[in-house]
């Protein structure tokens, strides 16, 4: 435990383990499904598991997510309530479900501990835009703001974690049947980049769509200076993370640091962990950054 309660999170944040654990921030860690033998979202601890997820999706093997259940909840705050007062930041409820279940054990674990503060914010977020809020309430825990002060950080930004994010291989869209097969055709065939982003619910909207990675990497930095809090001047965190595609992501970060010479620290490169890339497959880049509040 570091400083006055702890802090906890899911494994979709989507950021390494070795960082997460590091900032000594807790992880739940959610599974998944291939062929009825289920494999951990283990955040890189094992750096052979997302070679090997990628090598099951390109041999046709379709994964399967489903939710944390109570009883995961409940043993992951049991724990952690006998430590101090908990703050867990959940996976956003625009992706699953998850979090009515850990409202669910926070009250129970409340029940059984009386004297401890258990509070479970969503997140709104996804992949490492939720790892970048989560990032930031551990700064505000580090500088010794109270429980009560992050959790009403986290509540008044969630929604101002942008979400800008672009393909460039649509094949899984096809399989996962969220695009046709003649659309995924079409497009490989033009090379369409679609454009996506999160809405204010937490959901992925897509919105437009361009030809080619520079053109979907300079939407993404013109959309980012649109929304990003004080423009070219931004001195905020920006994480980027990707599936699969590591040229991609190296181009996209260039760009945006060309575009935002004044962002706090390092562009964090982080790979899209297995849970968000069941339903993305390969060829997904993603950017995060604070702004303004995410439209509908």
């Amino acid at each position: 435990m570091n400083g006055q309660f702890v802090l906890s999170c899911e494994s979709t944040v989507d950021l390494p383990y070795s960082y997460v654990s590091g900032r000594d921030i807790p992880v739940l860690f959610y599974s998944y499904l291939v062929d009825g033998r289920e494999y951990v979202d283990d955040m890189g601890r094992d750096p052979q598991a997302l070679p090997g997820f990628y090598a099951m999706l390109n041999a046709g093997h379709m994964p399967s997510t489903s939710q944390l259940n109570t009883y995961q909840y409940l043993d992951f705050f049991d724990a952690l309530a006998r430590q101090g007062d908990v703050l867990h930041v959940a996976f956003g409820s625009g992706m699953t479900a998850s979090v009515k279940n850990a409202w669910e054990a926070a009250e129970e674990i409340r029940r059984k501990y009386p004297n401890r503060r258990i509070e479970v914010v969503d997140s709104l977020c996804s992949s490492s835009g939720y790892g970048l809020l989560v990032d930031y309430a551990a700064d505000l825990r580090d500088a010794g703001r109270s429980l009560e002060e992050t959790l009403a950080w986290l509540q008044e930004n969630c929604r101002s974690v942008h979400h800008q994010f672009y393909s460039t291989d649509l094949k899984y869209y096809r399989r996962s049947g969220r695009m046709s097969g003649a659309a995924a055709t079409v497009g490989a065939i033009l090379n369409i980049c679609p454009i996506m982003r999160l809405n204010r619910a937490g959901k992925i909207i897509a919105y437009d769509k361009v030809r080619g990675r520079k053109n979907a990497i300079r939407e993404t930095v013109r959309t980012m200076n649109a929304h990003v809090r004080n423009g070219g001047d931004y001195n905020g965190k920006c994480f980027i993370c990707h599936s699969n595609c590591l040229d991609a992501a190296l181009e996209t970060r260039a760009a945006v640091q060309a575009a935002f010479p004044h962002i706090e620290g390092e562009i964090r490169i982080c790979d899209i962990g297995t849970i968000i890339a069941s339903h993305c497959g390969p060829g997904t880049v993603a950017v995060f950054f604070l702004g303004d509040e995410r439209p509908e």
